[in-house]
């Protein structure tokens, strides 16, 4: 079994040699602004996930994943070079969409805080169903001191003794 930390530092080394190698080897033009954000790989050490921004628009995205796709031999080459495994490991490129979720976050968020608000000023126009004080306080005067003198009358029957 591998060790946790082991795959960790690898993936880190991945994610470094290739935001390196990108940045400095690979001349394709259709290569955008990309910024390499994180780097998995399995616990065998066989499969590396690279997952990637790339600022732009889609034909930027779609320009930029066939120049990764056309340089993943050369990528993968250097990263079993550097790794010094035994195998080196097969590399698949992932857009991250970071931003998008943060637009779709950042919108959900707005449509709560609407939804907040319409309810705020619906509470604040809110009035009671029935009476304000439900509870009847003066007819009930007189049924208070017939139970009273109930508990104090002497019980039905008399004394036996």
């Amino acid at each position: 079994m591998t060790d946790p930390a082991k795959v960790r530092r690898h993936a880190e080394r991945v994610r470094e040699l290739v935001a390196s190698v990108v940045r400095s080897q690979i001349k394709d033009p259709r290569l955008g602004m990309i910024t390499i954000t994180d780097a998995r790989i399995t616990a065998d050490l066989r499969d590396a996930t690279v997952f990637y921004t790339v600022l732009g628009d889609a034909a930027a995205q779609a320009g930029t994943a066939a120049a990764l796709e056309s340089a993943k031999g050369m990528l993968r080459s250097t990263v079993g070079k550097a790794l010094g495994l035994r195998h080196s490991p097969t590399l698949t490129f992932v857009l991250d969409d970071v931003q998008d979720q943060v637009k779709h976050i950042d919108d959900l968020l707005a449509a709560a805080r609407n939804a907040d608000a319409e309810v705020q000023r619906i509470a604040a126009q809110a009035k009671y169903a029935g009476d304000a004080q439900p509870y009847r306080l003066d007819e009930d005067d007189e049924d208070a001191e017939e139970i009273e003198d109930a508990e104090d009358a002497p019980p039905a029957g008399g004394d036996r003794r």
